[in-house]
């Protein structure tokens, strides 16, 4: 079903020439050299709009749950500088897709490019550090994080110990074993 949408993406949708108008944009960015960053990210959002049913876009930080790789301190700093410079033009385009996902939601036959357009927002409004991905690996990202929350709210402490556990007249009772968290 998802490379049928991929293929009903493409055809009537012109999908290919959305990836390919990202792909220009991103060339023109980059060739400025402070706007690198954005136009990586506009080549991933391009990677992106080829397969939007079956892909998706994750930020570098939610890659590093799955590889380790940390990003050099001043690469980070660059990068949030690059944010503020694009964040007057990424707040007006992510205004014009939100319109964009509101008229083809009005029509039924729209849906399907609204869904991609609406999978696609944040990057819309914040291209830097994205990064393209099968589903499968956008979904363990999803399977790792909702653990490490899970694991955040159900571990259980340590049980204190049983007060005066010698001198009571009735049954102590039972001490449930420590488990290592």
């Amino acid at each position: 079903m998802r490379t049928f949408g991929n293929i009903i993406w493409h055809f009537p949708f012109f999908g290919f020439m959305r990836a390919l108008c990202y792909a220009i944009v991103g060339l023109f960015w980059c060739i400025t050299i402070i706007g690198i960053p954005i136009g990586l990210g506009l080549f991933q959002m391009a990677l992106f709009m080829l397969a939007p049913f079956t892909h998706e876009l994750v930020t570098q930080k939610d890659m590093e749950i799955l590889t380790g790789e940390r990003q050099n301190t001043g690469v980070k700093a660059w990068f949030i500088v690059v944010r503020i410079l694009y964040f007057p033009v990424g707040l007006l385009l992510a205004i014009c897709s939100i319109f964009t996902i509101a008229s083809e939601f009005l029509s039924l036959i729209g849906i399907p490019c609204g869904l991609v357009e609406a999978k696609a927002l944040s990057a819309i409004f914040n291209p830097v550090n994205k990064k393209c991905v099968p589903l499968a690996v956008a979904q363990e990202i999803q399977r790792r994080k909702a653990a490490w929350t899970t694991a955040q709210y159900t571990t259980t402490p340590p049980v204190p110990p049983v007060p005066n556990a010698g001198t009571t007249s009735g049954p102590t009772p039972p001490v449930p074993p420590l488990s290592a968290p």
